[in-house]
This record gives C-alpha cells, structure tokens and sequence, in this order.
C-alpha cells in the first residue's frame, strides 16, 4: 500500500500525539482508527477554547470536554444506555453524558446515530438504531409547540426563511444549510458550544464563518470601542436563549405524552400543485406496537372527479410527530403521477381531533400534496369547498360543499355564506356533498367566507373578490436540475395564482384575496445575465400544465462554448380572460434557476415505518 506524505506524519507523531490526549480519548475502543480519534481531539482541543471565551466558565483541565451546570434529562431505555453509555457514560442521576443535554426531532436523533456509527464505529443493527431513535426522539423530543414552526425542514419544503434574526447568525448557522436545521434540537449553551465545535472539526470553513465579521447589523465600532462579537459568539448567544434545553413547553408536555390514539376514520383535504384539490378519507388502523399504524386513503380530485386509493402505514413520535409512507397501484407514467410512492410527515394536534402535512416524493422532494386531516365523528363536517372563488355580482353559481355525515332534507335557509351571498336552492345533497345554487351581491365585501351546513363549519372556505388584480406564479423564486444520464432530474411544477387586492387596494399586502388557480397560458422567457447565452433554448421545456422538465446534464456540443444546459430563466403566466387597467392581460412570473445535479448528498435521516 502506497501511504502519502501526510499519512506517514501523522504515523510518525503518532504515539506522541496520543500520550497528550485526554484519558476519555485514549481510552476509546480498538475499533475506533486514528484518524477518528484525531478528529475527536480536535473537538476536545477546540471545545477548551469555547469553554474558557464562549461559556465563560473556567475551564476544567479534567473535564472533556465542558463541565455542564444545567440539569440533564436521565436516560431511562435500557436500549439505549446498553447501545449509548459505553461512550456516553451515565451519572448518578441516570443521565448519560452528551445525551442527557440534548432534545431532537426523529431526523435529528437518527442522524446522529448515523454519525455515532460512521465516525466512531458505534455497534448497533438498523433495528436497535430505530428502537433508540423512538424512544430518543419521544422522551428527549421537542413539545409540539417546539416543533410545528420547523415542521418545513421534515415537510422538505423549500421555502424563505423568516425565522433568522440577523445577518450575522445567517452567516454562522444559515451559510450551508437552513435556519431550521439547529432550531429542530433544543441544548443547554454548553452543548450549543461543543456542536460549534463539531462543525469546526468536520467543516474547515465552519471556523471562518465564525470568526469573520459580518456587516450590515449595525456602524462599526468606533476609535477605542472593543471589537465587535464574532458570528460564532453572537450566534451562540442567541441561539441558546431562543432553543435551551428546557422550556415551558417541554415542561407542560413531558407529563402529557401518551400513545397516539389515531385509529378510526379521519376526513382528508389536500392541495397538489398542478393538480388542485382532493378530498377523500383516510382509514387508520393500529399496527405492530402502540405507536405504529397501517393506512388506506382514498382520494377524489375535485377538478376532474378521478380517484385512487393508496395503502401504507406510519409510525409515531413524541405522541404527535406521524412519519410513514403510502404507494398507489403503481401504475406510474410520469415524474409527477400520483401513484408514486411517498413519503408521509404529519403534525397532529395535542387534542388527536386534527393533523397537517406534506406526503412528497421525487428525487429531490420536489413533488408533494399539502395535507388536512380531521377524525371523522358522528356529527356533521366540512372539509372542502368549490370552486375557488366566485366574483362579487355572480348569479346562479353552482357551489360544492364536501363533508361526511351532512345533514339530509336541507332548505336554503341551513346554508350560510355569509353576508351579500344568497343561497336560492339547493340542487342536491348527500352525506358526503351538497351542492347549492347561489347569488353574489356586486356590493358583497371581498375576502374569505366561512361556509356552515346547520351545526358543521368550515371557516375561511370561499373566497368573494370583486376583480383579480394581479398574478403570482408559485413558487416565486425556484429552483430545478440537469438530468436524465446518469442523474435523476429535478423538476419544478408551477401554478398563477390570482389575487384581489383587498379592502385597502393595494397589492402585496396582509389583506389581499388569495383567489386560486387562474386560467393562464404558460411561456418560458430569457433572464438576461450573459449575452448571447441564450439560456431559454436549452435549459429544458415548460408542459401546457406548467411543469418544467429539465434538459439533459453534461456539455452540450451545440451550445456555445460546448457548456453545459445550466441557466437563468424567467417562468411567464399569461391570463387568458383577466385584464390589468390598461387592458393588457395580466402576467406573473417565476425566476427559475436551472442547475447541475446534486453531485454529492449531505446525510439525509429518514425515519418511518
């Protein structure tokens, strides 16, 4: 075997470099190499350097690497002490070291099982770690309220993130992965140090990130002044005041976990981008253990009256977090079917009456339905209404109301729109829909109406505008990939979206009208950075639906320069009936960014049944 020049010095310093080690790290099993042990030493050497300027606590020669003050949360799974406290080990009180400090979503727990076992060789088979991840993310979890607000990060949701207080903590913690990432664990400071730590011996430029100033949060400090706090600093402190280790929240939750009592019937309404609305039931039976469960849903698209039924199952976390997955018949045709297999994440509500949530699939998650689920119940309900929106001065209106156990035998009179919508009949009605025929005063006011069958209501359920003063095509800001040679594509589905400017008149305020899915003709438009690159012709097609599919990845001969198919474009939704104040049809557009494939993927935990 051929060893480099930076091998044979690391094995030359080898016994030298070990002797001055921490005993903790000497001591570490045979299984764990050198290199593993050098890296650990590193992580050890950095965190006295956090204890001492960061903490602000004196530094413990014999402490390795931090001493914590704060109380810890005792481990009591003999799993998981049996897998985890030959390195992490326990005190007095039950709490095992490192572990007893830290509380984590299911993904965050099983990546760093995943870490334990790729870096230091931890001895555990797929089904412990996933034993470990369930009692871990249940009884050393995030409370719902915790949770919910970083739901995004499970969902695979791409979105902007508002939760970043500054553009100082963007640089520490948000430069290579979402803000949402650290807000999904919840650590006393001197944790919050030691993971700092970790990036700094894992990641070379994490240390710069620290320690380089950042501007734009406020004028520099003047003659004399001390200098300002590095990223590292001010990131600290600010989030281990925003995710401590222990909370109100937690506190009030930790009595109140119990097993999830989900199994009967729940009402089901979704939104798929692309595809509109679905209705339908989900049928939740019990599974192997108390926190696991089988599925079968049946949905029925409101546009075109299709249905499927998927069957899957799920497993829950922390008595709220649902992680599962459900396939169709399979009969897949195309990137987007909704046969495809996906993946489940749901947040169900404390109270076990209500969940949400995304189901995605795709090789980048970029495809996915937004989920509601109500438990079905013997009294009345309203999960759905369509169309859309309807007009102000519109007459005679067909209206679909869907539910279950809706009330037979009704008069006009049971229905209420709300004011300026009248109801003149009702065409039909059965348990699971009713359909009624109803006027729009001119005067009506717009904004979402809350639409009630007698006792059932479902609030903010139909939309009355007065005109669609602009377009928003969704997403605004997107993002697509190279593929179909040797790597997957990434696609991006869009939707124009109409808006009423509200009561104010403005556009791009709290109280504009979100109308739906607007009739418009799709088109793809240069975004000019480069002259003569002329991106439009060779970044991939736009479908009449608005689904973009991305061209082939790799040098293209017929393309300047040979480059490869990458570019900038605008995506352009062009209304077909609805005109601005000079006549011209409405538009909206995307800025769409057209890259190379994900060459190399970070660690993506994925927990489920």
């Amino acid at each position: 075997m051929t060893v480099s020049h930076t091998d044979q010095a690391t094995s030359t310093g080898a016994g030298a470099f070990l002797r001055r080690l921490p005993s903790q790290l000497r001591t570490l099993s045979a299984r764990t190499s050198l290199a593993q042990r050098i890296l650990l030493a590193g992580v050890a050497c950095t965190a006295s350097v956090v204890t001492a300027q960061q903490v602000g606590k004196p530094a413990d020669k014999d402490a390795w690497p931090m001493v914590e003050t704060e109380e810890g949360i005792p481990v009591t799974d003999k799993l998981t002490i049996e897998k985890c406290g030959s390195c992490h080990a326990p005190d007095a009180k039950g709490n095992l070291s490192r572990i007893s400090w830290v509380r984590a979503t299911p993904e965050g727990w099983a990546q760093t099982i995943k870490r334990m076992v790729t870096l230091n060789g931890a001895p555990i088979t797929p089904a412990e770690a996933k034993a470990v991840t369930k009692y871990l993310a249940t009884w050393h979890g995030l409370a719902p309220e915790e949770a919910k607000p970083v739901m995004y990060i499970t969902e695979r949701r791409t979105i902007d993130e508002t939760n970043i207080p500054n553009e100082t903590v963007r640089a520490a913690c948000a430069s290579c992965h979402a803000f949402g990432q650290p807000l999904s664990s919840r650590r006393t400071r001197t944790e919050w140090a030691l993971l700092q730590n970790m990036h700094v011996a894992l990641y070379s430029q994490a240390d710069v990130q620290y320690r380089r100033p950042v501007a734009g949060d406020g004028p520099p400090p003047g003659p004399g002044a001390p200098p300002a706090p590095m990223p590292g600093q001010v990131a600290l402190d600010y989030i281990s005041k925003t995710a401590p280790l222990h909370s109100a929240e937690w506190a009030a939750w930790q009595p109140r976990i119990r097993a999830p009592k989900l199994a009967g019937t729940w009402l089901v309404s979704a939104n798929v981008p692309g595809k509109g609305r679905f209705v339908g039931e989900m049928t939740i039976t019990p599974g192997a253990d108390a926190e696991s469960f089988t599925t079968t849903t049946t949905l029925r698209s409101l546009a075109t009256g299709a249905t499927m039924t998927r069957k899957g199952g799920g497993l829950v976390y922390t008595g709220y977090s649902w992680r599962g997955r459900s396939q169709g018949a399979l009969n897949i045709e195309k990137p987007d079917d909704l046969e495809s297999v996906m993946r489940e994440t749901m947040w169900f509500a404390p109270d076990q009456k209500s969940a949400e949530g995304r189901w995605y699939w795709g090789e980048y998650h970029e495809f996915g339905m937004d989920v509601k689920l109500s438990r079905a119940t013997a009294e009345p309900a309203v999960v759905s209404v369509s169309p859309y929106a309807i007009k102000a001065g519109s007459k005679n209106v067909a209206v679909h109301i869907y539910g279950a156990n809706l009330p037979g035998g009704l008069a006009p009179g049971d229905l209420d729109l709300g004011r300026g919508v009248t109801v003149r009949k009702i065409a039909s009605a059965s348990p699971t829909e009713v359909v009624a025929t109803v006027d729009v005063a001119s005067d009506a006011v717009a904004g979402e109406r809350d639409v009630a069958v007698r006792g059932a209501m479902l609030q903010k359920a139909l939309p009355i505008y007065k005109k669609v003063d602009y377009l928003k095509v969704t997403p605004e800001t997107s993002l697509a990939r190279l593929g179909g040679e040797k790597y997957a594509k990434g696609y991006q589905q869009f939707d124009a979206i109409g808006f009423d400017n509200g009561m104010d008149g403005k556009p791009n305020t709290p109280d504009d009208v979100a109308l739906g899915p607007i009739d418009v003709t799709w088109s793809v438009e240069e975004f000019r950075t480069v002259t003569y690159d002329d991106d439009k012709d060779f970044v991939g097609t736009l479908t009449p639906a608005a689904l973009f599919v991305p061209a082939l990845e790799g040098p293209n001969p017929k393309r300047r320069f040979g480059r490869n198919n990458y570019g900038e474009v605008w995506v352009v939704a062009t209304a077909k009936t609805e005109k601005d104040a000079f006549g011209k049809p409405l538009t909206g557009r995307s800025y769409l960014v057209v890259t190379v494939p994900s060459y190399k993927r970070w660690d993506q935990p994925e927990v489920s049944q």
